[in-house]
């Protein structure tokens, strides 16, 4: 094993209840005078928003809105939050919300300032060098889920409408300068997207647990994200307003999207196709594949399953591997998430061209083994039929 690499790791963060009160001072030291609020169109009217927008008046420091942005953010939400940044004259970004309103928010910031179409900056190759990095706008981010961590990113994922793929944009300034992590925000956030964005968590902890290479910082954080996530997604998806659960789940969050920058894996690489053709939620979409692509990397992951049963303190009765298999299927019964792609009305005859997309995919890279577009296109059907071989799944 090789023991290099290049590390960078998160942004300044004020964790804790009531920290969104920090909000205008931060956006003020930032030197933002006139920010616009970037979310998705299922905040439009929530009153965490009109709140904060309430707070942000009563500072001297009235926010623009922003709302035109879809569970799985377009390239057209981003054009139209680029026109709106710039007709309202602003001149910062607070992105708020779940990881649609955050990345299309980050994408925003970055646009405002490039004479190149959004699709030039796609993380392939050099394409970051050529982002006009003094146009970019600053960001405030202020998560109001505990799934994809996006906060503390230096990404978006955008959807293309006209191929139905997503792509990820790329820039290291697209991380946000700030994060006001305040666990209030998430106390209302319903039981199924709870389980899902909790879920969505766990996967990029575990696939960055998993991914090959040297980087046990990463390591450290995905687990002890884990470890929080077995801890408190029970609690708060049965009890909405436990603010320790809720604030450990926003801290796991955070901590799965910084460890994921060692990787992701085939779960990432199927939830990305597969939600950009059938715009389906990408949490969900996680949480439903993540045991079927365990047990295509079994062999691969089985010695780190060992060490994270430990963890996790799961009973080992036959291998780690098993113990903690059966842990992600008993969470996910216990958090009501469909067991089957069926449930999502995803067609068997669409597998073949989501193998494709998905062995094309940037988190392809992270699967502990290579895996083709063949490989794809079987989970993907296991996923629809339910089907995982030998082992006793609970449905």
């Amino acid at each position: 094993m090789t023991m290099t690499g290049n590390w960078n790791y998160p942004t300044q963060m004020i964790f804790g209840a009531g920290t969104i009160q920090k909000l205008p001072e931060t956006c003020k030291g930032l030197g933002m005078s006139k920010p616009l609020l970037i979310t998705d169109e299922g905040l439009k009217d929530a009153p965490i928003v009109m709140n904060t927008l309430a707070l942000m008046d009563k500072a001297g420091m009235s926010a623009g809105l922003f709302t035109g942005v879809k569970g799985n953010p377009t390239g057209e939400n981003v054009d139209d939050g680029v026109k709106a940044y710039h007709d309202g004259g602003y001149d910062g970004v607070i992105a708020f919300g779940g990881g649609s309103g955050i990345d299309a928010a980050k994408a925003i910031a970055l646009m405002v300032g490039q004479d190149r179409p959004l699709w030039d900056f796609e993380d392939v190759g050099d394409n970051w060098t050529h982002v006009n990095v003094e146009g970019m706008a600053p960001v405030v981010a202020v998560p109001t889920t505990a799934g994809t961590g996006s906060e503390v990113g230096r990404a978006s994922v955008i959807t293309n409408a006209q191929t139905h793929e997503k792509k990820i944009i790329f820039h290291a300034n697209m991380l946000p300068a700030v994060v006001i992590a305040d666990p209030e925000l998430t106390i209302g956030l319903p039981a199924p997207l709870t389980a899902a964005t909790g879920v969505d968590a766990l996967v990029h902890a575990f696939e960055a647990f998993c991914a090959p290479g040297y980087h046990p910082m990463a390591d450290g954080i995905a687990m002890e994200a884990m470890r929080l996530i077995k801890h408190n997604l029970i609690t708060a998806y049965n009890d909405g307003a436990n603010i320790e659960a809720r604030a450990n789940m926003l801290v796991a969050s955070t901590m799965g999207a910084t460890a994921f920058q060692k990787g992701l894996g085939g779960v990432h690489a199927l939830a990305h196709p597969l939600g950009g053709v059938f715009d389906k939620h990408h949490g969900l979409l996680n949480a439903i594949l993540m045991p079927y692509v365990m047990l295509r990397n079994r062999d691969a992951i089985a010695a780190r399953m060992d060490l994270l049963a430990r963890v996790l303190d799961l009973p080992v009765v036959t291998s780690g591997f098993d113990a903690v298999y059966n842990w992600v299927i008993e969470l996910r019964s216990a958090l009501n998430i469909p067991h089957t792609l069926a449930a999502l009305e995803i067609p068997l005859e669409k597998c073949a061209e989501i193998g494709e997309m998905a062995v094309n995919d940037p988190s392809a890279g992270g699967n502990p083994v290579a895996l083709s577009a063949a490989d794809y296109a079987a989970i993907c059907h296991a996923a629809i039929l339910g089907e995982t071989g030998d082992v006793k799944v609970a449905a």
